[in-house]
């Protein structure tokens, strides 16, 4: 009587398990035909009994799910996405034997590119918090940490600081410089170098016959500034402490990088302490004495501390460099304006007396 109790349980759960692998059949039949209405009520109805299916069952209906959800979300259904996201991952935890490896990577990451599609068109409408979570979710799909540095970026524009610190002190953490090899190439028909998404791509369009000489090269590391975004946060929330204690480490880690002399100075300025901010600028400028910007910074410093000498001296050195620099142009403008109008007030206020007259 035991066994035939197990054997008929034994045949329920085939049964079962048969009646879901052939509703998750249908669903993917109706999914090819374009019919995702219909592969998502065929789905709905197997997902009812899955906790009775075999393990391929399972992972077979997780990622029709992915397929099914992600063709519903268009170009910016984030739950839609999210939900295609979990899904995939859900296959991904059950496939322990790595059988079904390749079908589930390429859903992985058609749902990344969905996202990074859907988080850029976001951005470009200036929606920085949705453009923010989408990619931040991206970055959780595949883990690429492009993905979590636009992330950090966007939350900045979002004015939501709190997530932006968390993400780039994720990217620190990860040791992301966000170094890269880029593959360029010579165009032919107006002698300028273009740089190329892939070598694939470079490669492809060598052979188009209108490019040549290909080359590779490094990219510059963008550590600096992901450093520099963290110390400003940490400044604007007051955390003066942490800014500096990371500053300094930052700066004996990359003291060539002038990214970071620059974010020290406009850290300092922030906190009041011009004295260490003029110091910077001067450093600044050894960096890249052609560069009219810290000489314009060093003007105002000076002329906001009442020496209009030294500012006019600045003024002029950024206005040589750069003729049409308008902020200099106007703030010297006004040091001079301002040391006329003393003279003129001057002489108003002198009376008719002889030494006036002669003073006059």
């Amino acid at each position: 009587m035991k066994k035939s109790l197990l054997l008929a349980g034994a045949l329920l759960f085939a049964v079962a398990s048969f009646g879901q692998k052939k509703e998750i059949k249908k669903a993917q039949k109706a999914f090819i035909k374009g019919d995702v209405q219909a592969a998502q009520m065929l789905l709905n109805t197997a997902e009812t009994k899955l906790g009775e299916a075999a393990l391929e069952t399972k992972i077979d209906f997780y990622i029709a799910k992915g397929e099914v959800t992600l063709a519903q979300a268009g170009k910016s259904g984030y739950q839609q996405m999210k939900d295609a996201a979990d899904a995939y991952k859900t296959a991904q935890k059950l496939d322990t034997k790595n059988q079904y490896k390749g079908i589930i990577d390429t859903g992985l990451d058609n749902t990344r590119v969905a996202l990074f599609n859907s988080a850029i068109i976001e951005s470009n409408a200036k929606n920085y918090s949705k453009a923010g979570e989408k990619f931040y979710l991206s970055y959780t799909v595949k883990n690429d940490t492009i993905d979590l540095y636009y992330a950090a970026g966007s939350m900045i524009n979002a004015k939501d600081y709190d997530a932006s610190l968390d993400y780039y002190q994720q990217l620190l953490a990860l040791g992301y410089t966000g170094i890269k090899k880029k593959y360029t190439a010579l165009r032919i028909e107006d002698n300028k170098q273009v740089t190329f998404a892939s070598e694939s791509d470079r490669n492809t369009e060598l052979l188009s016959g209108k490019y040549t000489k290909p080359g590779e090269r490094m990219s510059e590391s963008i550590k600096g500034d992901i450093l520099k975004n963290v110390v400003l946060i940490l400044s604007s929330k007051g955390e003066n402490d942490k800014a500096i204690a990371l500053m300094k480490e930052a700066r004996l880690e990359n003291p060539t990088d002038i990214t970071l002399v620059r974010a020290e100075a406009e850290m300092v300025y922030k906190m009041g302490d011009i004295a260490r901010y003029d110091e910077l600028m001067q450093q600044v400028l050894e960096f890249d004495p052609t560069d009219p910007e810290p000489y314009y910074n060093i003007g105002v410093v000076a002329a906001s501390s009442g020496n209009p000498e030294k500012a006019m001296e600045f003024y002029k050195k950024a206005i040589e460099l750069k003729p049409d620099y308008t902020s200099a142009l106007v703030n010297l403008g006004a040091l001079i304006l301002r040391d006329e109008m003393k003279i003129v007030d001057e002489m108003n206020s002198l009376g008719m007396s002889k030494a006036d007259s002669k003073k006059y």
